[in-house]
């Protein structure tokens, strides 16, 4: 039985070290390096063929769309009614100045109007929401639903330059 400490299998001898290095410290290091790219195709011989790529890369589907949002005209006074039923009636006296620091109010706050209004503040923007004013600010931006390629298959191109766009 092998120790652990001794050389494996097909590990260079302590000779052939020696030589090397006799010869220069490059010398060395080439013989380590030379050892280290017979491993690697060792290895590769072992793996599992890989997929063949395809020179060019094509586009099936387009990238995800996000939904289309616009703001309904009766936001402020919807947010205000919410705002007022989760934090109670002590509010400032300015609603939009509420503090939205108790996560489980905002988080009810924020299902409340997700559930209402169709439309979600997105994790990467939830530690924006400060106050009830920045969420007034989120929910009164429109988002418009398309991609650029949809903008470029609208707009006026030159003759020369036509977009084919199939899903």
């Amino acid at each position: 039985m092998r120790h652990p400490w001794w050389p494996r299998e097909g590990a260079p001898s302590m000779a052939a070290v020696r030589a090397a290095a006799r010869r220069s410290p490059t010398g060395l290091r080439a013989f380590w390096s030379s050892r280290r790219k017979e491993e690697r195709g060792v290895e590769a011989d072992r793996a599992v063929p890989e997929k063949e790529e395809k020179s060019e890369p094509s586009l099936i589907c387009p990238p995800p769309r996000s939904q289309s949002y616009l703001p309904r005209d009766d936001l402020q006074s919807c947010l205000e009614s919410h705002i007022r039923e989760v934090f109670g009636p002590s509010l400032p006296e300015d609603w939009q100045q509420t503090p939205l620091q108790e996560n489980r109010l905002k988080h009810r706050l924020l299902a409340q109007l997700v559930a209402e209004l169709g439309h979600a503040v997105p994790n990467s923007q939830l530690h924006r929401m400060r106050h009830a004013g920045d969420v007034l600010g989120f929910y009164r931006t429109p988002v418009k639903d398309g991609t650029k390629i949809d903008e470029l298959v609208a707009a006026e191109l030159p003759p020369n330059l036509r977009i084919v766009w199939q899903q």
